[in-house]
């Protein structure tokens, strides 16, 4: 009997056996030595930075009784960045009253003095009276877009209010009231 007639007459050995060949051929060629190299940045983490206004005033900057046509009364106020990321800010005005249209006779002038200098921001900025944020009507104030505050960085404000000498005699005993408002963005 030939070797083919052998192998064909009984077909689960040589099914057996071209497994076995197989199996060693795939040990072989799977078993090969091989370079491998491995890299990983684990912990990975992330956070959002914080915008915040730190104001040192929590209450109204002036409250002036018995202006008389002439008088200029002022309010000074620290606006601060107490967040992590810097901001543009902005100022405007809300919460209005004003039946008697006072606001629309009052001058208002808005300087921002400057940057905090020093350890921790202690040296404060010196108003030379020449970087007007705003300088109009009270009622006009709008939405005045201020400087980019660095994260930490403190401004200070100076509001000053003048009734004008001209005003009319129809203004006597006439009163007014307005929020000053602090706005940031990233």
């Amino acid at each position: 009997m030939s070797r083919l007639s052998a192998l064909a007459a009984h077909p689960r050995r040589t099914i057996g056996a071209l497994a076995v060949v197989l199996a060693a051929v795939g040990i072989t060629v799977g078993s090969g030595a091989n370079f491998t190299a491995h890299a990983a940045n684990p912990a990975n983490t992330f956070t959002a930075g914080t915008l915040t206004i730190g104001s040192s005033a929590s209450s109204a900057l002036f409250n002036a009784t018995n202006l008389k046509p002439g008088d200029t009364v002022s309010g000074t106020v620290d606006i601060q960045n107490t967040g992590s990321l810097p901001g543009t800010f902005t100022l405007s005005t809300s919460n209005v009253v004003d039946a008697n249209a006072l606001l629309g006779q009052l001058d208002l002038k808005v300087e921002d003095c400057g940057v905090y200098t020093g350890t921790g921001g202690a040296t404060a900025p010196t108003c030379a009276g020449t970087n007007y944020v705003y300088n109009g009507k009270a009622n006009a104030v709008g939405n005045v877009n201020l400087t980019s505050f660095a994260a930490s960085a403190k401004h200070k404000y100076v509001f000053s209010v003048t009734m004008p000498s001209t005003i009319a005699n129809t203004f006597q005993g006439k009163t007014a009231s307005v929020e000053f408002d602090w706005d940031a963005a990233a």
